[in-house]
Order: C-alpha cells, then sequence, then structure tokens
C-alpha cells in the first residue's frame, strides 16, 4: 500500500509539472505602409553641431519653419557630403508638397487618420492567430518622420500594447525612412544605429536611398538583433539598378556578420523590402542567404524563409503587372530547429494576406489593397501584404 501511495504521489507531481510546461511564442514581422505622411509640406535640415558627435543630424520641419532657422545655405539640389561637416542646411523632400490639403491628392487629416486607423488594424492582426497577442516587434517601411509613428502607435487597437519607438531620419530623397515599433514589456532595447548606403551614379553624384536600421536588444531575454531594410527600387530597370541593391546586401552581411563576430549567440532577424526576390543575385550571392535548412553551415549562417513560399507561387506585391516576393525575413541558423526547446526557434513565416487586404474585382484583382491610386485616396492599405515570422520555444510556468 504504502509504495502504491508512493507512486500515486509521484506520479501527481509528475503531472503538475507537466501541465507548467509551455509554449511562448513571439511574432516578429513588418509591413511597407505605402507613404505614411502627415499633412505638412516637409524639408530636410542638418544641423551640424548638435549632437556634436554626429555632424550628419539631421531631421524632418515643416516647409514654414525655414525661415525661424539659421540656414548657411537653402540647398535644393541632391546632398553632398561636404555640405554634412558643421553646416546648417534644408533640402527640400523630393515630395515634400504632394501629401497635402492643396496638392492634387488633397492629403488632409480625415484621411489621414483614416490610413493611420487601417495600419493599425493590420498591425494588430500580424501573428494573433498563432500567439493570441499582438506582435512584439515590428518593422515599419515607408514612414515620413517620427511624428507620424507616435501617432499610428496612439491608435486605440495599438495604444494598449505600449509600443516603444526606434527611429532616424535617413538622407532618402523621397523623405521616408524605416522604423521599429516594439511591445516595451517583452522587447528591451540594448542598441541602434542607422547604416547608410552610399551609391553613386555614372557621374560620381551620390543616389540617396533609406538606410539600415540595427537594433539590438532581449526578446523575452533572450538576445537577438533587428535589421530592417528598404533597398534601392528598381527605377531604371532591374539589370541598371540590381548593383544598388547587390551593395545593400553587402553592407547588410556585414552588420550581421560584425553581430554575431561580438554575440556569437545572438540570433538576427534581417527583414524588409528588398525590391529582389529570394532567388536574386543580391539575397543569394551578395547576401548569402540559402534556401533551405540543410545548406546551412558556418560559412553559409543565413536562410532566407521566403524562398520556398516564392518557389510555391506567393507573392508580395505586383511589380509592373508581376507577381513578385519583395517583402522578405531572413534569419540566423540558431533560430532553425526541428525541436521545440527552452530556446526561440522559428514556428511559423508567413506572407499576411486576409481577404480584406486583397483587391477583389478590377484590373488589380488578387493585388494588394492599396491606398492609392493615382491621386485618388482609395481607403486601401498598402500596395504590399505584411511579411510575419513567429518564434516559439518551451517554458515551465512558475
Amino acid at each position: 500500500m504504502r509504495k502504491y501511495i508512493a507512486f500515486i504521489m509521484l506520479l501527481c507531481v509528475f503531472i503538475a509539472q507537466a501541465q507548467q510546461r509551455q509554449v511562448q511564442r513571439a511574432t516578429v514581422a513588418f509591413m511597407n505602409v505605402e507613404n505614411l505622411w502627415d499633412t505638412i509640406a516637409s524639408a530636410d535640415y542638418i544641423d551640424g553641431t548638435l549632437p556634436k558627435t554626429n555632424p550628419a543630424f539631421h531631421r524632418s520641419i515643416p516647409v514654414d519653419s525655414i525661415k525661424h532657422l539659421e540656414v548657411t545655405e537653402d540647398y535644393k539640389g541632391e546632398w553632398s557630403d561636404d555640405l554634412l561637416k558643421g553646416k546648417k542646411v534644408v533640402r527640400y523632400q523630393a515630395v515634400n508638397d504632394e501629401f497635402t490639403p492643396k496638392s492634387p491628392k488633397r492629403w488632409n487629416s480625415k484621411l489621414y487618420y483614416n490610413k493611420l486607423g487601417n495600419i493599425s488594424k493590420v498591425i494588430s492582426e500580424l501573428g494573433r492567430q498563432y500567439t493570441n497577442a499582438a506582435p512584439a516587434i515590428v518593422g515599419l517601411i515607408e514612414v515620413e518622420n517620427r511624428q507620424v509613428i507616435e501617432d499610428l502607435i496612439k491608435q486605440p487597437l495599438l495604444a494598449k500594447e505600449d509600443y516603444g519607438i526606434i527611429h532616424y531620419n535617413s538622407y532618402d530623397a523621397r523623405g521616408i525612412d524605416v522604423a521599429i515599433i516594439y511591445q516595451k514589456k517583452r522587447f528591451v532595447p540594448i542598441s541602434s544605429l542607422k547604416k547608410e548606403i552610399k551609391n553613386y551614379d555614372e557621374n560620381g553624384k551620390r543616389d540617396y536611398t533609406r538606410d539600415i536600421l540595427v537594433v539590438t536588444g532581449l526578446l523575452d531575454g533572450e538576445k537577438v538583433g533587428v535589421l530592417m531594410n528598404h533597398w534601392p527600387s528598381r527605377r531604371g530597370g532591374e539589370a541598371v539598378s540590381l548593383p544598388k541593391r547587390n551593395h545593400a546586401a553587402t553592407i547588410l552581411k556585414q552588420q550581421m556578420d560584425s553581430l554575431r563576430a561580438n554575440v556569437p549567440d545572438i540570433k538576427l532577424f534581417a527583414m524588409g523590402d528588398f525590391n529582389d526576390d529570394p532567388v536574386s543575385p543580391s539575397i543569394v550571392k551578395y547576401l548569402g542567404a540559402v534556401a533551405k535548412e540543410s545548406q546551412l553551415s558556418d560559412q553559409t549562417p543565413y536562410i532566407d524563409l521566403m524562398t520556398k513560399l516564392y518557389k510555391n507561387g506567393v507573392a508580395s506585391l505586383a511589380y509592373r503587372d508581376a507577381p513578385n516576393l519583395f517583402d522578405q525575413i531572413i534569419v540566423s541558423k540558431n533560430l532553425i530547429s526541428d525541436k521545440l526547446t527552452p530556446r526561440y526557434s522559428i514556428y511559423k513565416t508567413e506572407i499576411y494576406a486576409p481577404s480584406y487586404l486583397v483587391t477583389d474585382s478590377g484590373q488589380y484583382k488578387g493585388y494588394p489593397f492599396r491606398s492609392w491610386s493615382g491621386d485618388t485616396y482609395t481607403g486601401g492599405y498598402s500596395d504590399h501584404f505584411p511579411a510575419v515570422t513567429v518564434v516559439q520555444r518551451e517554458y515551465v510556468k512558475q
């Protein structure tokens, strides 16, 4: 009888311990928000004295504020390196007045807040079917400035999640940037920086594009790095513009390799709109991202989670009427595991395209339901579908 009672007690302990073991998941995702601009005509202002450690410091300002600034030169052409050294300079953004009430787009506060509501709805849903929660980390592409991000995270569907912001102004000629928002209760930033991609045309003139945003921190206590990208477009043709993206891929690889060298166990998420497909030379040759888990090694430590989807016909946009999967998530090999462990690994990766994000009729049936048709606001969401990956791990509930 005593042996029987001891066995029952032991069994109860085992069951109790087993019941305490649960699965924890987190969503890391991003969305190209298709020109999230406020309604104010803007310019880029360089103040070479603030902060003194960063002569390239600049910010986005309203055009009507220029008269109040001490400006060395009202420079309306391309930026040049000599203008970034200790001077105060203003450059008008290429589309500084396109998204304003008096422009052909008639962009006003009502439309702006409608778009914010649309984007917040999508973001709040990313990965939710797998986690029952809003995403822990979300990358944003095509944001004008920090203010539009602050307005976004104040939307009712996101405000309760208490998102923080990491954002830097880039020198992009259009005036758009990349950024990251994160749930403060789940992700703790350690460091962040922007890495410029310096491309030049055949005349040696700088072609300004978006920076790579590099962020490290702790996701539920685990060391991760997130690298947000919006590579140079295919303007002028795929072949002509490819060297610019090859160069961006080289810069991204350098940043990823550096993070792994400094923190060998860090888990990396490189994601964004690469303006190339998973099989393009920039991804395969210059970044060195492999397509299959069996190809991972110390020499090839990065895998493109979107390659399988691409080969199965999945697209995130239609560029010039051809389907493409420009929106990709590339991760380090230590995020790949065939079993559940106490450390985070990839559980699910997808392009998020519920029916309301898809154009349901007309010439563009099946395409993303975008916000703009020429100068007409459609009430849609974006010209790209969001990309999502979910990580999971086993943990014992205390």
